[in-house]
């Protein structure tokens, strides 16, 4: 027989630091009632369902949000398919037929300011409609401080505003993806750079050129400078590229798949007259990015 369980819902998109503490939350209220830790979160972006042109941009693909929660969470977690019948249950019928039904939930930790089931409800609501199903409803306390939300985090590196962002997520935001050919201007010029695809639904930080951590297939740690643009010196056709020049690095990556985590934004994307007056100016990116790179090192 399946244990009893404490249970909470949610996205969790970037499994920032306000995720974090409402699981250590639901991992102590488990463990004081005798009960199983579960969280419970989607396959899907919720909206992506309810709207149909909805677009997700998001801080975490599915893979990178599940490891992070392995990481972070001692508990269970329980992906739901968000189809469109789930969408349309209330938020009464969802803790009778998922969490009460499916879960043997006991107890249910609702986050700070979160809300489920079609019509939504208050607090009051939830409590009530839990005490019919069996569950204990309760609020999770918010986390102290400047208020952190995966909006928010998106609206900080949308603006280029790493350092606050990853404050706020409790790591370095990053990305990852294969590896492709692209016009080797970067080779031209001295700069040789890592063209990286990555995944459509990965939220991009603003154009411009970073500073960051390169993480190598053999899981070597590389200083590098990254651009994001459109290469507006080189090309007019609008598509924006991701692309890394990777210090004291000399091999071929291509269809190998790199992590890049950013550190700090260095500048906006510029437009230069020449090929030579783009290569000066990364020459002088390069010499900061090493500055930041280095201090980093030396704490």
């Amino acid at each position: 027989m399946r244990k009893s369980c404490a249970v909470t819902i949610g996205f969790f998109d970037g499994v920032h630091t306000g995720h974090t503490f409402l699981l250590q939350q639901l991992e102590q209220l488990a463990l004081t009632n005798g009960l199983e830790a579960i969280a419970v979160t989607f396959d899907r972006h919720p909206k992506s369902v309810v709207k149909s042109d909805f677009v997700p941009s998001l801080l975490t693909t599915q893979e990178e949000k599940l490891n992070l929660l392995s990481r972070k969470f001692r508990g269970r977690v329980i992906v739901l398919p968000f189809t469109k019948e789930l969408s349309e249950l209330s938020a009464r019928d969802f803790m009778q037929s998922v969490l009460r039904d499916r879960l043997q939930a006991k107890r249910l930790l609702m986050g700070y300011n979160h809300r489920f089931g079609h019509d939504g409800g208050t607090m009051e609501e939830y409590i009530a409609w839990g005490r019919e199903a069996g569950i204990e409803v309760s609020k999770a306390e918010p986390l102290k401080g400047e208020k952190v939300s995966s909006s928010r985090i998106r609206n900080l590196i949308s603006s280029g505003e790493i350092e606050k962002a990853n404050t706020m997520l409790g790591y370095r935001y990053f990305l990852s993806g294969k590896v492709v050919k692209g016009k080797q201007i970067g080779r031209q010029i001295g700069f040789p750079t890592a063209n990286i695809l990555a995944a459509k639904e990965k939220l991009l930080p603003s154009c411009g050129v970073y500073a960051v951590e390169v993480m190598l297939p053999d899981g070597a740690e590389k200083a590098g400078m990254l651009s994001i643009g459109r290469r507006p010196t080189v090309e007019n056709d609008g598509e924006i590229s991701v692309e890394v020049h990777i210090f004291d690095f000399n091999g071929n990556l291509y269809d190998e798949s790199i992590l890049v985590r950013f550190i700090a934004k260095l500048r906006n994307e510029q437009h230069f007259s020449s090929l030579r007056e783009l290569r000066e100016q990364i020459m002088k990116d390069a010499v900061v990015v090493r500055e930041i790179t280095n201090a980093l090192h030396d704490k």
